[in-house]
């Protein structure tokens, strides 16, 4: 065995939320190391993912973490001189009738922490987007809303680490976890990383990552495919895009359309291979509301699947283990991790320097909601 260095903190994982807790423990003067399985940053659901970002939501906790953690990416280039590629496009949410007086109430919420977004009629929202308006009683529509770029976000986070004094150890899958008193010892292969904390942020892997401690953390890997259409399909740019009634989504990128929607049927493992019958399922899915789309020429190469890393209850789970409490869960974020990792790497680094997260109330994050049957899922607009 190898490295035989005694670390503050070994973080398990270097995709988004990873990476921005190895940045955020670096800059508070932690001493890290990231263990990543693969042989790059990003390589996972981080890189693999829709690459949109939004703060629409309709519960206060997840408002909150994904509008700071908009700011902190709307703030990073003058921050840290580093373009990460946020774009502030726009995010649209086309809502049916019977959801409407709920979506509402829901931007109500929005504002009152102070995330821009605006309430449209059918008009001025097809003026965005075009669709078929039947069914459909308004639009919301987040100025701040975007899209990053998932790679560039993260190794950003990483270089930052590093330049703090952070060692990323790529090509090193966890096979083994042990305990001797307050230091973990993880090992992944000849290495073996020694410290007294562990950030389980490995993603769809976690509950993988937990039970080689021990632990019980339930999260599942869940496909989602994105399809595309040829380069030059589009005239105009299409911001994010989401049919509440059917769960179709899409987006531009540069002049081709990406669109996609969670299958009802999916069964939870890791696969990234592509399912093209769901495309066609898809289609004629999204045909009624976006009659445009299915007359755009397709590119298969240009297509791919991902995973999300699931939980019962679609939101995620942040904090210490009951049972270890220098164990750390920061994972199953089910589709939004991306959008609040610059907040969940702060307050996982919280918890380690304070032993405790105060500075917002996360109790509904916690794992023993799990263990309690104290499940309520809180989530919406989870597609």
């Amino acid at each position: 065995m190898t490295n035989p260095t005694v670390y503050d903190v070994v973080v398990v994982g270097a995709g988004i939320i990873g990476a921005s807790c190895a940045h955020h423990l670096a800059q508070r003067g932690h001493k890290v190391a990231v263990l990543e399985a693969k042989a790059g940053a990003a390589e996972g659901s981080t890189g693999l993912s829709f690459a949109s970002v939004r703060a629409q939501w309709a519960d206060g906790l997840n408002t909150e973490l994904s509008w700071r953690s908009i700011r902190f990416y709307r703030d990073f280039q003058d921050r840290y001189g580093i373009d990460i590629g946020y774009q502030p496009n726009g995010y649209l949410f086309l809502v049916p009738e019977a959801n409407w007086e709920r979506q509402l109430h829901a931007v109500e919420l929005q504002r009152a922490h102070g995330v821009p977004v605006e309430v449209l009629d059918v008009d001025r929202a097809q003026k965005i987007t075009p669709f078929d308006p039947a069914g459909i009683g308004g639009a919301t529509w987040g100025t701040a809303d975007g899209q990053i770029d998932p790679h560039s976000a993260t190794n950003a986070f990483l270089a930052l680490a590093r330049g703090k004094g952070a060692d990323v150890f790529f090509k090193a899958p966890v096979d083994a976890i042990d305990k001797a008193g307050e230091l973990w010892t993880v090992s992944a292969g000849d290495r073996a990383v020694t410290a007294r904390h562990v950030i389980n942020a490995a993603g769809g892997w976690a509950g993988e990552v937990a039970g080689l401690a021990g632990l019980d953390v339930p999260v599942v890997h869940s496909r989602r495919n994105v399809y595309a259409t040829a380069e030059g399909a589009l005239d105009s740019y299409v911001p994010m895009t989401v049919d509440l009634a059917t769960g179709v989504y899409m987006r531009s990128e540069g002049r081709r359309l990406l669109f996609a929607g969670a299958k009802p049927t999916e069964v939870d493992g890791y696969n990234t291979a592509i399912d093209w019958p769901w495309m066609e399922e898809l289609l004629a899915l999204a045909a009624d509301r976006f009659p445009w789309l299915v007359e755009l020429p397709l590119d298969r190469r240009a297509c791919w699947a991902g995973t999300y890393e699931n939980t019962p209850d679609h939101d995620g789970i942040v904090g210490a283990d009951p049972r270890e409490p220098q164990w750390i869960n920061a994972c199953g974020f089910s589709g939004h991790g991306l959008i609040q990792a610059p907040e969940i790497g702060r307050l996982v680094t919280e918890q380690v320097t304070t032993g405790a997260i105060t500075s917002i109330d996360l109790s509904e994050l916690s794992l023993t909601r799990f263990q309690t049957g104290a499940i309520e899922n809180s989530v919406s607009l989870v597609f």
